[in-house]
């Protein structure tokens, strides 16, 4: 009787040949489109720092203030679902320590209010869906997936303009590894304000049509490789008045050196890195390795079974000569009593 293959070794084979299909499928299908900014955000970052700012009461730039910048950002989940783009509302305000907590953004130092509309899978800017402002460039609240240790063109609003980042090897924040970029900018137009004339050392004329100038003292950001989040973030803001036509800072609107993330923003930032990264990890790397290798495992302990369990049966199958009988003797299956009566 003819014998098939045991159970045992065609689960084994079945389940590695799964494995092995699963394992590119993880790496090439499911982890590339598990790589998309997210929309259902609802993050709040906070920068501190020392500086000085335009105290409108005292109508004269104050020195050496506590400065605070608080960013919120809130991802709009119906208008992203309808035009399948990341869609995030940014509110931006600084603030001097006598106006926190400010019960209306509006009591702030300064506050903007921004839409920002990207490409999920390549954090492009898209311009649709009531976009302000119209931006350019590569990175701005985050960095592409991937991110790659060259330059990027970083969008500095406040300029309305990119700004190049320099990559300058890696930085540990908070224990946890980034790639750090870093850039500064030049003192450069961004518009005209109408001022008194004192303002800008023009004090017998009521009112003059300053030019704002602004610069950035230094830019420095690190992002984390694999999701493109900023976990540490430090700019040097300086915004300033000049008479119309002048190269010669007449007021100080704000200045800072330094102006950096929190040690708890950078905490927070770092925890929700290392959750996203690793679940890229997982889906990208260790899971389409393991099933690989394990695929790889079962489906040869399955063959090793199954190749075994033939050799067994055609060890023992029809047409084997049985070697115990002597050697010349007639074969019994064949002999003639055994086939056919004798005659008389």
């Amino acid at each position: 009787m003819r014998r098939t293959a045991s159970p045992l070794s065609l689960i084994l084979l079945g389940l590695g040949a799964f494995l092995l299909v699963l394992a590119p499928m993880l790496a090439w299908y499911v982890e590339p489109r598990a790589k998309r900014t997210p929309v259902d955000v609802d993050i709040t970052t906070v920068f501190k720092g020392k500086g000085s700012y335009f105290d409108t009461e005292k109508i004269k730039t104050v020195r050496d203030q506590d400065l605070t910048i608080t960013r919120q950002v809130r991802g709009d989940v119906a208008d992203s679902e309808d035009s399948g783009r990341a869609i995030w509302d940014v509110s931006t305000s600084v603030d001097p320590d006598k106006s926190l907590p400010a019960a209306d953004p509006h009591d702030s130092l300064q506050w903007t209010l921004e839409r920002w509309i990207t490409d999920r899978r390549t954090n492009a800017p898209v311009h649709c869906c009531g976009e302000e402002p119209y931006f350019e460039g590569e990175a701005y609240l985050k960095f592409p997936f991937d991110v790659e240790k060259r330059s990027y063109r970083w969008w500095d609003n406040t300029l309305g303009a990119t700004v190049p980042l320099t990559y300058r090897g890696t930085k540990k924040i908070q224990g946890y590894e980034g790639l750090r970029f870093t850039g500064s900018v030049e003192a450069t137009k961004t518009g005209t304000r109408q001022v008194p004339g004192r303002l800008v050392g023009q004090p017998k004329k009521s009112q003059v049509i300053a030019d704002e100038y602004y610069a950035n003292h230094g830019i420095e950001l690190v992002a984390d490789q694999r999701t493109g989040r900023i976990v540490y973030a430090a700019i040097g803001p300086r915004k300033t008045l000049r008479a119309p036509g002048s190269d010669k800072d007449a007021t100080v609107l704000l200045d800072s050196e330094r102006i950096a993330f929190t040690p708890a923003t950078q905490k927070a930032q770092v925890d929700l890195a290392k959750d996203d990264s690793g679940r890229l990890e997982l889906v990208g790397e260790t899971l389409p390795v393991g099933a690989a290798a394990l695929g790889g495992v079962l489906a040869v302990a399955g063959i090793v079974l199954v190749v075994r369990g033939r050799r067994d049966d055609g060890a023992n199958g029809p047409g084997r000569r049985d070697e115990s009988a002597e050697p010349g003797s007639p074969n019994p299956d064949t002999s003639p009593t055994a086939l056919q009566p004798t005659t008389m």
